[in-house]
C-alpha cells in the first residue's frame, strides 16, 4: 500500500462533532452488511470510506467483509479488506502452530487447559483460516495448574509481562511493536492465562468458571464441555464488553454463528439456569442485540426465559441502546459506564464511588495500560491524574482514546 505523509494525513481527522454521526452511520451499515449482505454500494464520501476502514478494523470484521460483501466499493477499500484477510490468514497459521506446541508440551507435562473463544470457534469449523482475527490466545487452567502452565509458557520463549484482575499476560521475549493500523501477520502473539472466567458487571465479579472447564479434562488442550458452555462464555464476554462500550461486531457474529450449531439441549443448558436462579441475568442483552441483526437465531422460549432472568431496568435500557452506544464505535468518555448493569442500589452506589475514587488496583491497571498499549501511549487522557480527568470531563466532552487512535490511524494510512 502506498501511503502519503503520515503526519499531514492524521491532521485530516474531522472534529468529534462531525465524526460521531459518521461513526453511527457507518457502523450500522457495516453491521447489517455483515449479517445480511446486499448488492447496493454505500454512497459514501472519501472521508466516510476512511472512517469505514477504521470501523472495520476496530470491530475485527475486515477479513469477513472481504469474503462476504457483494459489492466492491472504491479500490482503496477493497484493497484494504483483501490485505487484512491475507494478514489474518498468515497469522492464523502462526497461532495454530503455537497451539500445537502448547498442546504437546501440556500433554507431556500432564497439564490440562481449555483453549478459549476464537480457538474453540475455529476448532468447530465455524471459521476458515483468514476469517477471524485473534489478538491473542486465551487459555483456562485450574488454579492448581497455573504455575505449571506458566513454566510451560516460559519454556516456549514467553515471559509474563502483566497481570490484571482477569488474567496473566505472556508475551514473547522477542516481542516487537504491533502494526499501526489493523491486522498484520508479523504482530507478536500474546497469551492470556486465566484461572477463572469472569467479567465485571460493572463492579461485581460475575464468575462462570464452573460451566466452562471440562469435568474430566485430559492433559493437553481441551474443548468446552458443550456448545452451550461456549455460548455461555461468549455471552458473558459480550455482556462485559457492552457494559464498558467495548463490544465488537465480531463478537455478535461469533454468537450468531454458534447459534446455528446449538441443539435444543444446548439452549436448555442456558435457559434452565436462567429460570432456576439469576446466574445468567446478563445473557439477555447481548442475545437481544444480536437478534436485531441476525433474526431467528435464538429459540423464542430461550429469549423469553433469559428476558425474565434479566432485571426490568437493564432489559429496558438494553432494548433502547444502539449498537454504537455499547461498542468501540462509541466516541465519548462516560463517567459511569455500565452503571445500569448494577443489580442493586448499594452496588450502584459502590460502583459510582469506585469511579470517582479508584482503588490502588485500578490505578495500577490504568498505569499498566498507559505504558503498554499503543493507543494509550499516543493520547494525553491515559496519563492524566484522576483529579485532572474529572476536571477535564466536567469542562468539555472527552473522546475515547481507543476510538480516536483507530480513526487517526485510518486517516494516517490514506493512499
Amino acid at each position: 500500500m502506498s501511503v502519503r505523509a503520515t503526519a499531514s494525513n492524521a491532521a485530516l481527522v474531522p472534529p468529534p462533532a462531525k465524526l460521531h454521526p459518521t461513526l453511527c452511520k457507518v457502523t450500522e451499515r457495516l453491521a447489517r452488511e455483515l449479517a445480511n449482505p446486499t448488492s447496493c454500494v454505500p454512497d459514501w464520501s472519501d472521508y466516510e470510506w476512511t472512517v469505514a476502514r477504521a470501523v472495520a478494523a476496530v470491530h475485527g470484521i475486515s477479513p469477513l467483509l472481504a469474503r462476504s460483501l457483494q459489492w466492491q466499493g472504491p479500490s482503496t477499500w477493497t484493497r484494504f479488506l483483501d490485505e487484512q484477510r491475507a494478514h489474518t490468514a498468515a497469522r492464523h497459521l502462526r497461532i495454530q502452530a503455537l497451539l500445537r506446541s502448547i498442546d504437546q508440551e501440556a500433554r507431556e507435562a500432564g497439564v490440562a487447559a481449555t483453549a478459549l473463544k476464537g480457538a474453540a470457534l475455529h476448532e468447530l469449523g465455524l471459521y476458515a483460516a483468514g476469517d477471524r482475527p485473534m489478538a491473542d490466545i486465551d487459555l483456562l487452567v485450574r488454579p492448581t495448574d497455573a504455575e505449571r502452565m506458566a513454566a510451560l509458557l516460559l519454556s516456549l520463549g514467553y515471559r509474563q509481562s502483566g497481570v490484571t484482575w482477569k488474567e496473566r499476560i505472556f508475551t514473547h521475549v522477542d516481542e516487537h511493536a504491533p502494526a499501526a493500523f489493523g491486522e498484520h501477520s508479523n504482530n507478536s502473539l500474546k497469551i492470556e492465562l486465566h484461572e477463572r472466567i469472569c467479567e465485571k458487571l460493572p463492579w461485581r465479579l460475575t464468575d462462570a468458571s464452573e460451566f466452562i472447564f471440562p469435568l474430566q479434562p485430559r492433559p493437553g488442550l481441551n474443548g468446552y464441555p458443550s456448545n452451550g458452555s461456549l455460548m455461555r462464555h461468549l455471552l458473558l464476554h459480550a455482556a462485559g464488553s457492552m457494559a464498558f462500550q467495548g463490544l465488537r461486531l465480531l463478537q455478535l457474529h461469533d454468537i450468531a454463528l454458534l447459534s446455528t450449531r446449538m441443539s435444543e439441549s444446548d439452549w436448555n443448558e442456558i435457559a434452565a439456569s436462567g429460570s432456576a436462579d439469576a446466574r445468567v441475568w446478563w445473557a439477555y442483552p447481548p442475545l437481544e442485540l444480536m437478534s436485531r441483526y441476525y433474526p431467528s437465531k435464538v429459540p423464542r422460549r430461550t429469549l423469553a426465559v433469559l428476558s425474565d432472568a434479566c432485571s426490568y431496568f437493564l432489559r429496558a435500557l438494553a432494548a433502547r441502546k444502539s449498537l454504537v452506544e455499547v461498542s468501540y464505535s462509541y466516541l465519548w468518555v462516560r463517567a459511569f459506564p455500565g452503571i445500569e448493569w448494577s443489580q442493586s442500589i448499594p452496588e450502584c452506589l459502590a460502583y459510582a464511588a469506585s469511579r470517582v475514587r479508584p482503588n490502588a488496583g485500578h490505578m495500577a491497571q490504568r498505569k499498566y495500560v498507559a505504558t503498554t498499549q499503543t493507543w494509550a501511549k499516543q493520547g494525553e487522557w491515559s496519563r492524566l491524574s484522576q483529579g485532572r480527568r474529572i476536571v477535564r470531563w466536567l469542562a468539555s466532552r472527552q473522546t475515547r482514546p481507543t476510538v480516536m487512535h483507530a480513526i487517526s490511524a485510518a486517516f494516517a494510512h490514506i493512499e
